[in-house]
């Protein structure tokens, strides 16, 4: 029989939810069904209005707030959304810390610290914080958003692309010790992305980069959400420690 897209009864956390990326990931993954719980650092009220129109939607949707690097936050987030929607199904960990890029040579360290704890730790402390439940019920979809700078070490890139290499490993590994639990961990890897934010003002110069990819156009944020609910769902049941690019074939992986 085939499946179908369908996450209801399901309960997702998104961090970074209030992001460019993280409201259309929020907003998708209820569209097929899941209740949300809304993940932010500072902007409680970009928060509340998306929980509003998730609502709307006719799905529950919780905003959780914390510094989802610090290793007592995603305890606490884990407590909150369990009081409220029960157990948590799908993890998407798409919240990452903003700098500016520069050569090795004048990146500051901390910057290399903060991509280490915001790729790396945060998806450690969300395992950590969410995967017993899903050992529990045997079952459950822990998904990164990765990047496909990770693959091209374009210069200025460096603490970008390290903590993102990092982040591909430790998704691996995770992958094959939870695996036995039925639990899926895979990554999605966007471009250079179209967003909210882009539509909203005058087009940017990215013929250069739409050379070099194969299908000539940028992604839509939506074709990444949509990856991301394709992975949530159970048509990817038997799909596990993947780095899937969403990129138009601008990055293809070797095998």
């Amino acid at each position: 029989m085939l499946k179908q897209l369908d996450l209801t009864g399901k309960t997702a956390l998104v961090t970074g939810a209030t992001g460019q990326l993280g409201r259309v990931i929020a907003r998708t993954l209820a569209d097929c069904g899941a209740n949300i719980a809304l993940h932010y650092i500072n902007n409680e009220a970009k928060a509340q209005e998306l929980q509003r129109e998730i609502e709307s939607m006719g799905k529950q949707a919780i905003i959780v707030q914390g510094d989802i690097t610090r290793p007592e936050t995603a305890p606490r987030l884990q407590e909150q959304i369990q009081s409220s929607l029960g157990g948590v199904d799908i993890v998407v960990a798409n919240a990452v810390i903003q700098y500016a890029w520069t050569t090795v040579l004048e990146q500051a360290p901390e910057d290399y610290l903060g991509q280490f704890e915001s790729c790396v730790m945060q998806s450690v402390y969300l395992a950590k914080a969410f995967i017993p439940y899903m050992k529990e019920v045997k079952g459950g979809r822990f998904i990164g958003i990765n990047t496909e700078c990770a693959m091209q070490n374009f210069e200025t890139q460096s603490a970008y692309t390290a903590g993102k290499r990092g982040m591909d490993g430790l998704y691996r590994v995770l992958a094959k010790e939870v695996g036995e639990y039925q639990i899926t961990v895979n990554q999605v890897a966007p471009g250079w992305t179209i967003s909210e934010r882009d539509r909203s003002s005058e087009p940017g110069h990215d013929e250069g980069y739409t050379r070099t990819v194969p299908l000539k156009r940028r992604g839509e944020d939506q074709e990444i959400a949509n990856a991301v609910a394709f992975l949530a769902s159970d048509l990817s049941s038997f799909i596990t420690g993947a780095y899937i690019p969403v990129n138009g074939g601008n990055v293809m992986p070797a095998i």
